[in-house]
């Protein structure tokens, strides 16, 4: 298979002078992003998962278009199985604008239904002109949003200033612009980025070539030198042996480790799939939460007094094995501290905390359960290798038909 021509280096170096705001829910973070796209002047770079023709992708559409209107450079990445059946009136309006919008492996249909569901395109970027970034989890759909009702979504991003931006824009910009229009707009150093916060920060991303693990390697990096706290909330939650073991041990050397996973969830297999894990988890001190208010989806942890993540990963197979994702982690007490509250303020209102089962309760059944799920999961790497590849495009709409033509491959 064909390397794509850009890897970023593995994702190791501190980046500091950097600030990082937390977003929680479409509430905070979609009138940042519009309000940055209306302000921008030279370049909007935009990646997600999802994007729908509702009343916030009809808002999405209404400040890229503006900006393409008024001659910000503008390219939009959508993931074709996240991002379905997008009217032409949507896409053709945007083109016909100058938005240069790219859909990675839309794939063809079977018999009416889509085959390619795994190794998708998972990220949730956002760059502005080089100086300002937004990454997280939340999609540009109204379930972000509280009034979508009960299956309105509970999620974070984060608000980027600093040099780490510079990062993020380069790896944007490698993903989907050719060698020529690069060398055109060369993309902003992030040495020469000035300071905008106390931060250190590390962009650091998942594909299927160079950075098969990344994500997952920081994070069991920050359990394994977890002392006092330890505080993970993620929506789909079904990691490896190895994260699972470093989570254990970080609960019984005495770090009061909680995990916040869905109580609501918006798939039932969601709650079950972690549920075989519980077991495991509580007899080694780990506390559960189950969020109850409404489906989570977020993504973010925290270790001791100042690192943290925020991003688009899961801790599940797909995302830790299949999916391209893209996270930072975060040195800064400032920010681990107000999420810290935040995600207290989430188990102590809207939580129902997971008791251990007594000795004289448990059964042989569910010992066995929890036995063969924990050291089945240590295979699922490499069983992930075995699953069918192709060759992703990046498709481009052509101006005036919202057709798509292949423009290039990228990583799958």
């Amino acid at each position: 298979m064909k390397r794509p021509a850009f890897s970023l280096p593995r994702s190791s170096r501190w980046v500091p002078g950097n600030q990082f705001e937390l977003l929680e829910n479409g509430e905070d973070f979609f009138p940042r992003v519009f309000n940055a796209i209306t302000k921008a002047r030279r370049e909007v770079m935009l990646e997600t998962f999802i994007l729908f023709d509702d009343k916030i992708g009809q808002e999405l559409h209404a400040a890229l278009l503006a900006a393409a209107q008024r001659g910000v450079e503008v390219h939009v990445l959508v993931d074709g199985f996240g991002s379905p059946d997008l009217p032409d009136t949507f896409v053709g309006s945007l083109v016909d604008a100058g938005v240069r919008f790219r859909i990675f492996d839309p794939g063809r249909r079977f018999l009416g239904q889509r085959l390619n569901m795994l190794r998708r395109m998972h990220r949730k970027i956002v760059v502005v002109d080089g100086e300002l970034g937004f990454i997280g989890g939340i999609n540009y759909s109204a379930d972000h949003v509280a009034d979508f009702g009960p299956e309105a979504k509970q999620d974070y991003a984060v608000q980027v200033r600093g040099p780490i931006v510079a990062q993020m824009q380069h790896f944007t910009r490698e993903a989907v612009l050719h060698r020529n229009e690069r060398k055109r707009h060369p993309a902003l150093d992030a040495a020469s980025q000035s300071h905008a916060g106390t931060a250190h920060a590390i962009f650091v991303t998942r594909d299927n070539h160079d950075h098969q693990s990344d994500i997952e390697r920081h994070y069991r990096v920050a359990l394994r030198s977890a002392r006092h706290r330890v505080v993970i909330a993620n929506a789909y939650f079904f990691p490896g042996y190895r994260f699972i073991r470093e989570m254990r041990r970080a609960a019984k050397r005495g770090a009061d480790v909680r995990l916040i996973l869905q109580g609501q969830p918006d798939m039932p297999i969601v709650k079950t799939a972690a549920g075989l894990l519980y077991d495991h988890l509580l007899r080694a001190g780990v506390r559960i939460y189950e969020y109850c208010d409404r489906p989570l989806h977020g993504k973010v942890a925290l270790v001791d007094d100042d690192w943290s993540t925020v991003g688009s990963s899961n801790l599940d197979p797909l995302s830790l094995s299949l999916n391209l994702e893209a996270n930072v982690i975060i040195r800064d007490r400032a920010f681990n501290d107000h999420l810290y509250g935040r995600l207290s303020h989430l188990m102590e209102n809207s939580c129902k905390q997971i008791e251990a089962v007594a000795p004289g309760r448990w059964n042989g059944l569910r010992l066995l359960r929890s036995y063969a799920v924990f050291h089945l999961m240590r295979w699922f790497p490499a069983w992930a290798g075995w699953l069918p590849k192709h060759q992703p495009t990046i498709t481009l709409a052509n101006p005036g038909t919202a057709a798509a033509e292949p423009t290039g491959s990228a990583t799958a």
